[in-house]
């Protein structure tokens, strides 16, 4: 049996809910809500890499050892590598 979750939701919810948004909105408007969407997206992705951009230029400006955050960032992964290897097993199990 295949269980597809996306954001801790099933497959059958992701139905229900487009379902929903067809009724709602109509099959001719989806397109551009989802066209919206993807700009919004992209507009927030691009903001937030100029942000981090900025605090890396300030950061290197003043002197500050930004290392320790990707060495934070390398063992906070492979600490959620171990846990989805462990509850990997469990899930399979259920």
């Amino acid at each position: 049996m295949i269980h597809t979750h996306f954001l801790f939701i099933s497959g059958t919810e992701i139905t229900f809910i487009l379902f929903i948004v067809i009724l709602v909105f109509g099959a001719d408007k989806i397109p551009s809500i989802a066209k919206g969407l993807g700009k919004g997206m992209r507009t927030l992705k691009d903001a937030t890499n100029d942000i981090k951009g900025e605090i890396q230029k300030s950061a290197d400006k003043n002197g500050i050892d930004t290392t320790i955050s990707k060495d934070v960032k390398e063992e906070i992964s492979k600490a959620k590598d171990e846990i989805n290897d462990l509850t990997g097993s469990i899930r399979r199990n259920l």
